[in-house]
């Protein structure tokens, strides 16, 4: 037993320092932009920081509620004496570990002949591979490893559809028994749904064929496979009963994404995504990574040594083969909503973890282990510097932004992709407003207490702002010039805010 516990603590200090070597990479390189910058990466930092102010609290979500990520991510603003970005370069590390976790999970139970704890951290590995491997700073690229490393782009859903695969895996087990699983299952689907109906498309649904597929080749396991397949499809409608609820901070619900009549135009987007990935040597690599980690998958579902490993291997190629297709087929236009390409393939890995047996003058010893465990503990720890480095670069445009803002203890307002940085790093983000280019009110992604001011008396703009086009004629006392932004001070004159919309 002590031995099996020293095996387990060993795996996550091997896989923290892998996750801090991929986020330090991933954070050093354009990519940054993403993680620390990105209008749409700071949603969750904006929530965090409006539920720990004790506020009011009205806000305008997209069909995403960002549940775990903003209870995370207030705990680290809570417990951590760092600013905005240090919060955000170690929820990337904290992502991955998570990671780490649901892939173990996956693994199953240690036993002779089998090392699950080494292939989860092999898988874990490949992964942050991949994701060292992508630096656009494009929200819009293929580059989906590293969306794991921001707190928006659902690297809680990505943990919860690998959850469901490893529970899953648990109940068709020979010696599992009890309703414990079933209710961890129901649990993982429900509260995936309400926070992220996405969960229903990643996971619910090809799951679902997987466990099809398996209950007819496998009559012995025919019970439990449809007590999960119950369990599943339960559980994600009552996570869907459980939004009802929340429907007023709810803008958008997701239905308008669905645009099936616009599959050719989605062929030909995510064809031009694949070719502009395939232009550079690092994303040539990651594909054939990707692609060797889908043909394992289809060896291992052929010849799987149980019904467990089977289920593993085929959810790690099926999966990412009906997201893709299912992507096309209702028109979407989003990189990110194909993130089951890079991270189901990787529980090929995890699918039979058997030892690797080597002859006797090769064997690997236990100070062979060690070796790389203290190599990974360097690389690790040579990471802290260089990750809280990234999270640390000067960016003097926006302080003279937000201290120009601050001390006027005035109003204003922006553009969504302009004003959103600024707004998260003023001392009170109630000071610049969000509105479109006519000054109405932009309720997306944002609390709407804000609008209650009525009027602004300065605009806050740079290269992404659209033409303003003013309810009334105005024009600014002076211009601030803040390098990559500008502020249009009008002074003691006012401009009335619109009426709000999403």
């Amino acid at each position: 037993m002590t031995r099996a516990w020293a095996r387990e603590l060993a795996g996550w200090i091997a896989a923290a320092a892998v996750s801090l070597i991929t986020a330090a990479t991933v954070a050093a390189s354009a990519r940054a932009d993403l993680l620390f910058r990105d209008g749409d990466s700071l949603i969750v930092a904006m929530v965090a920081r409006s539920v720990l102010s004790g506020e009011k609290l009205d806000w305008a979500m997209s069909s995403v509620l960002f549940i775990p990520e903003s209870a995370g991510f207030a705990a680290l603003d809570a417990a951590l004496p760092v600013g905005a970005n240090g919060l955000f370069a170690v929820s990337g590390a904290l992502n991955l570990l998570a990671l780490y976790g649901a892939i173990r999970l996956v693994a199953g139970r240690s036993r002779p002949g089998y090392a699950p704890v080494a292939w989860s951290i092999i898988a874990l590995a490949a992964f942050g591979a991949l994701a060292m491997t992508e630096t656009s700073p494009s929200r819009d690229a293929l580059e989906l490893a590293s969306l794991q490393l921001t707190t928006t782009y659902y690297s809680a859903t990505v943990v919860a559809v690998i959850l469901a695969v490893g529970i899953m895996r648990r109940m068709l087990d020979r010696r599992a028994r009890g309703v414990g699983l079933v209710v961890a299952l129901g649990a993982v689907a429900l509260f995936s749904t309400l926070t992220n109906p996405l969960f229903a498309v990643w996971g619910t649904v090809p799951l679902m064929f997987v466990l099809a597929v398996t209950a007819l080749l496998d009559a012995g396991r025919r019970t439990r496979i449809l007590t999960a397949a119950v369990t599943l499809v339960g559980a994600t409608g009552l996570g869907f009963l459980a939004r009802i609820p929340f429907a007023a901070w709810i803008a958008n619900t997701g239905a308008g994404y669905a645009q099936p009549e616009l599959w050719p135009e989605s062929i030909a987007y995510y064809g031009g995504l694949l070719a502009d990935r395939l232009s550079t040597a690092p994303g040539i690599l990651a594909s054939l990574m990707t692609l060797a980690l889908v043909t394992l998958a289809v060896v291992r579902t052929v010849r799987a040594p149980d019904v467990g490993s089977r289920l593993v291997a085929a959810v790690a190629w099926i999966v990412p083969l009906l997201v893709v297709v299912g992507a096309i087929a209702l028109g979407t236009h989003a990189a990110r909503y194909l993130q089951p390409v890079v991270f189901a393939p990787l529980l090929a890995l995890v699918a039979a973890p058997r030892a690797v047996t080597f002859p006797v003058r090769l064997r690997l010893r236990r100070a062979s282990a060690a070796a790389a465990v203290a190599l990974l503990l360097v690389g690790g720890g040579l990471s802290i510097p260089r990750l809280a480095d990234a999270a640390q670069q000067p960016d003097p445009d926006l302080a003279c932004v937000t201290d120009w803002v601050d001390t006027s203890g005035r109003t204003g307002a922006g553009q969504f992709w302009t004003v959103r940085l600024p707004k998260l790093h003023l001392d009170d983000p109630s000071g610049l407003v969000q509105v479109d280019h006519r000054l109405n009110g932009y309720a997306w992604l944002v609390n709407r207490t804000d609008f209650e001011v009525g009027e602004v008396s300065f605009l806050v703009e740079d290269s992404q702002t659209v033409p303003w086009d003013l309810p009334v004629s105005a024009v600014p006392d002076r211009v601030i010039d803040c390098g990559r932004y500008s502020i249009l001070d009008f002074g003691d004159a006012t401009l009335p805010l619109g009426p709000a919309h999403s």
